[in-house]
């Protein structure tokens, strides 16, 4: 069975996980994020691994959900889709909060809940074709589950504007407004990247894991009130998804028309 997450660790202790669905442009689906979610954990309570390196197989980093997984879902309960969301929260909690330094490194366009694992990552690198997008209102949906971590990215004004309009940013626009760091081209993406690690293996480990909780301790909200927003981001998806716009905007979307509540400019 092929994997949809393939891992590699070198002899210096660098992990790259591989987004591995290319016919689908690393589209997740319930597989997809179970594999990258029990990965991550082993990563994290390995003492040989120092530094996590995420990215895509082909020629997108992630398209987000797999909209066929998701309209699936939408036929589902509520009930049921507040389960499953709460797997994709897990998983971007899990990356948000690993204890070893994560890099993005984005080899082309990100969209929807792609987004979100490039905004959990500590460092993100991309090529001048990692365009980015939030699109979930063309569905009728919102991007609920990785809305805490993108918003922390880019902040609120900013968020007001592209998670409202979908549209696309290219890779310096999404440099500018935080959830790049750099821009490389493709041919030297790799070297910026190894450039981050060997900074990265130059520190020591216990003291890179207290850095990132300091920034969790000065940043982010406590504890109980995390886990609280994780519930209320996948309940909402799940109302969404079920709901009579979501179910339209799905459809529409696999069916290749605009949705009912497009007008078309006279």
């Amino acid at each position: 069975m092929t994997e949809y997450v393939e891992l590699n660790i070198d002899d210096r202790g660098v992990a790259t996980l591989t987004l591995n669905r290319p016919e689908k442009h690393n589209a997740f689906d319930d597989k997809l994020i179970a594999e990258l979610t029990g990965k991550l954990k082993q990563l994290d309570g390995d003492e040989a691994v120092r530094v996590v390196v995420l990215t895509g197989a082909g020629k997108s980093f992630s398209a987000g959900a797999d909209l066929n997984w998701m309209r699936s879902m939408a036929d589902f309960s509520e009930a049921q889709n507040r389960d499953d969301s709460l797997a994709l929260a897990e998983l971007m909690a899990v990356l948000d909060g690993l204890s070893k330094p994560t890099i993005a490194r984005v080899n082309g366009a990100v969209f929807g809940g792609g987004v979100g694992l490039v905004a959990c990552c500590d460092i993100a690198v991309g090529t001048p074709y990692a365009k980015m997008a939030l699109t979930e209102v063309k569905l009728g949906l919102v991007p609920a589950v990785i809305a805490p971590y993108v918003v922390r990215a880019i902040g609120p004004r900013q968020a007001r504007r592209y998670f409202q309009t979908a549209e696309v940013m290219p890779a310096e626009t999404a440099q500018a407004i935080g959830l790049l760091h750099e821009v490389a081209s493709p041919e030297d993406l790799d070297d910026r990247v190894e450039g981050f690690v060997s900074a990265l293996l130059q520190a020591g480990p216990e003291a890179l894991a207290a850095a990132k909780k300091l920034v969790v301790m000065t940043d982010a909200a406590s504890a109980d009130e995390r886990e609280a927003l994780k519930r209320e981001t996948a309940a909402l998806i799940a109302r969404l998804r079920v709901s009579k716009e979501g179910q339209e905007g799905l459809s529409a979307f696999l069916e290749k028309r605009k949705p009912g509540w497009t007008h078309e400019d006279k």
